[in-house]
């Protein structure tokens, strides 16, 4: 089980009603197990975002960058990271 970060966790705490009608996690440790669950993952950069789109078949054509960044399943860390989540 992969242990998610404190910025990761507080950041899908504070915005994961972007990406799901209502919250899923009210804690640290029930987001951890959420985020865990659903294996999402976070990357450095706004290439490696659209890479693992690209790695996972999603449907990126005619998108841009900032289209990306904003897609629901993005959420972007103060420290400049990246969570992706798939619902």
């Amino acid at each position: 089980m992969y242990n998610f970060d404190e910025t990761v966790l507080d950041c899908f705490l504070e915005n994961q009603t972007k990406l799901f009608p209502q919250e899923v996690a009210a804690t640290r440790e029930e987001a951890d197990d959420f985020l865990s669950e659903v294996m999402a993952v976070v990357v450095d950069s706004p290439r490696e975002v659209w890479e693992y789109f690209d790695e996972e078949c999603i449907d990126t054509d005619g998108a841009d960058e900032n289209e990306i960044l904003e897609a629901d399943e993005v959420f972007e860390l103060p420290d400049g990271r990246y969570l992706i989540v798939e619902s």
